[in-house]
C-alpha cells in the first residue's frame, strides 16, 4: 500500500523511533521500583509509554497508592537512566537511511516528543543529528501533550506545512493517537507496544522499522 498523498513534510517522535530509549527507561523504572521494595511489572510500564510526565505520575500514584512519591521515584529513576546512557543511546535501524533520502528530497522535517529538550539534546545532539531536523517540539513547546494533537500541530506549524501534508512517523500508541487526531498521515514502527486493531485503522501503514519506511517513502517520488 502505498501513502495517500505525497508528503510535504516528516514528523518524527524520538523515544522508541529514533533512538533506543524506551527499553533503558524501562531498566532504569524497574530497578529503581525494586531498590524501594516495590513490584514494577511490564504491564504498568507499558501504559506509561507515549505519555508526558505529569500523566505518567498520575498512572503511578493510582498504581502504588497514597505513600506514593511520584517526583522522588523520577528523580531517582533518571539518575538510573543517565547511569546507563552516560555515553550515548543506540540509534534505531534505518534513520541515517531515512535522513539521507529526506535531503534527497528537499523534504523538511521535525522532531514531535514527550521528553523535554535535554533529552533531545543528548539522544540525538549525541549522535550528531540535530542539524538534520528543521524542528524540534519537546515538552513546553505546545500547550497538551499527546496523546492531544498538540504537539503534531505545532510541528506542522512551525514547518508552514498543513497537517494533511505531512507524515507523522510513531512506535506509540498515544503517539499514533496524536498524530492520526491531527490530521497527518501515520505510520506505526512498533518498538515495545504491538499495533492493536485500533493502530492499523489509524494508520496507512505499519511498518517493521525505518527501512520499510523509507521505501515507502522513495516510493512516492515517482508519482510526482
Amino acid at each position: 500500500m502505498s501513502l495517500p498523498r505525497i508528503p510535504k513534510a516528516v514528523i518524527f517522535d524520538m523515544d522508541g523511533l529514533l533512538v533506543d530509549t524506551e527499553s533503558v527507561y524501562r531498566e532504569a523504572m524497574t530497578a529503581t521500583a525494586v531498590a524501594e521494595g516495590l513490584e514494577f511489572p511490564n504491564e504498568l510500564f507499558l501504559r506509561l509509554i507515549g505519555l508526558s510526565w505529569p500523566a505518567n505520575a498520575a498512572i503511578l500514584q493510582t498504581h502504588f497508592g497514597a505513600g506514593f512519591d511520584p517526583e522522588a521515584f523520577k528523580v531517582a529513576s533518571v539518575t538510573r537512566f543517565r547511569e546507563l546512557v552516560a555515553a550515548e543511546v543506540a540509534l534505531k535501524a534505518g534513520v541515517i537511511e531515512i535522513l539521507d533520502l529526506l535531503d534527497e528530497m528537499a523534504l523538511p522535517r521535525a522532531i514531535a516528543t514527550s521528553s523535554g529538550h535535554e533529552s533531545v539534546n543528548h539522544h540525538i545532539g549525541g549522535h550528531g543529528l540535530l542539524e538534520r531536523f528543521h524542528a524540534i517540539l519537546a515538552a513546553g513547546d505546545y500547550a497538551n501533550a499527546k496523546p492531544a494533537p498538540d504537539p503534531y500541530l505545532r510541528a506542522a506549524e512551525v514547518l508552514g506545512v498543513e497537517p494533511a501534508d505531512c507524515l507523522a512517523l510513531e512506535d506509540s500508541h498515544n503517539g499514533v493517537r496524536a498524530a492520526a487526531s491531527a490530521g497527518m498521515m501515520t505510520i506505526m514502527v512498533p518498538d515495545l507496544l504491538e499495533a492493536t486493531d485500533e493502530m492499523h485503522a489509524l494508520c496507512v501503514r505499519v511498518a517493521g522499522d525505518l527501512h520499510e519506511v523509507r521505501t515507502l517513502v522513495a516510493s512516492v517520488r515517482t508519482l510526482a
